[in-house]
């Protein structure tokens, strides 16, 4: 059985203007994903600014959420790190606070070997018994999990069930699936990418693991559903409709413009860690643009 399927929010993490984390917007934001239709709730992921958080604010931020989600969705926890110890150490945590999974990115800046990726990985589905959800984002990390290890991994590692593809090379995506179909093995394949949701569902995707769906979450779940029953034509419509407002969200990095998109729909959002600064205004402007284009604002 799947992790989930459909629409998983990588949410944002609201911080007070002191840096520190504001849980009671946090709570805010969860409520508004569940009640609007998200399918998983992905936290302390690369949206969520985890690596700027100390490992004891990871694990609480993990810890409230799992708490306020209240089984209501599967929380997927991210806890992956450059150093294995402390990818088990994350994983293990989550493991104990009630997460339903873990995603584990590649290491970053020490990189590895395709062998030292499936050792990393390896040692981090045996730490734990829940599933792992492998995070393959080469442009942030610098490494990139080829097909044959993704696929050798699944198959041979019982809890690592899948990955969040957001390698943008649908190429790549096109062999990895290939490739577990011809080894008889069920990889769960959900895109990483807002822009590619539909081409993802198409190779035999899941579901999106995604920024988009912290301000519409009702539309990127219903993108999904509308795949799901078959009306592929209505799905493409939806993907090429929200194209403006994907560009925009990522018109600078990630999380930038979607803290800005969450502050205009009402979010206490605004806050962000350094290195990452405020918007700069010509793009705040593209996103305002966008979001009233597509009918999130006024």
């Amino acid at each position: 059985m799947s992790v989930f399927r459909g629409a998983g929010v990588a949410i944002a993490t609201p911080m007070h203007q002191d840096l520190s984390v504001n849980y009671e917007e946090f709570a805010r934001l969860i409520d508004f994903q569940i009640e609007n239709g998200t399918d998983a709730i992905i936290v302390c992921g690369t949206t969520g600014e985890s690596a700027t958080m100390t490992e004891a604010e990871h694990v609480d931020v993990i810890r409230f959420c799992v708490e306020h989600v209240k089984h209501r969705v599967p929380v997927i926890a991210g806890a992956g790190s450059n150093a294995t110890d402390t990818a088990v150490y994350l994983s293990k945590e989550a493991q104990d606070i009630g997460a339903d999974a873990v995603l584990s990115v590649t290491p970053y800046y020490n990189k590895a070997t395709q062998g030292g990726l499936a050792a990393h990985f390896t040692a981090i589905a045996a730490a734990v018994n829940i599933p792992v959800i492998l995070y393959n984002v080469p442009g942030r990390t610098g490494c990139n999990i080829q097909p044959e290890t993704a696929v050798a991994l699944c198959r041979d590692v019982k809890n690592i069930v899948g990955i969040k593809d957001a390698t943008g090379n649908l190429a790549q995506t096109t062999k990895m699936m290939s490739l577990a179909r011809e080894a008889g093995v069920d990889l769960e394949l959900y895109s990483g990418e807002d822009g590619l949701i539909v081409p993802i569902l198409s190779l035999g995707g899941l579901g999106v693991i995604s920024v988009l769906s912290n301000v519409a979450p009702k539309q990127t779940h219903d993108l999904c559903a509308q795949f799901f029953s078959g009306d592929v034509q209505g799905a493409r419509d939806m993907q090429l409709e929200v194209l403006p407002l994907v560009d925009a969200l990522f018109s600078e990095v990630n999380p930038i413009p979607v803290k800005r998109a969450l502050s205009l729909i009402g979010f206490d959002c605004d806050t962000l860690r350094l290195p990452l600064t405020p918007i700069e205004k010509a793009h705040e402007e593209q996103l305002i643009r966008a979001m009233k284009n597509y009918g999130l604002i006024k």
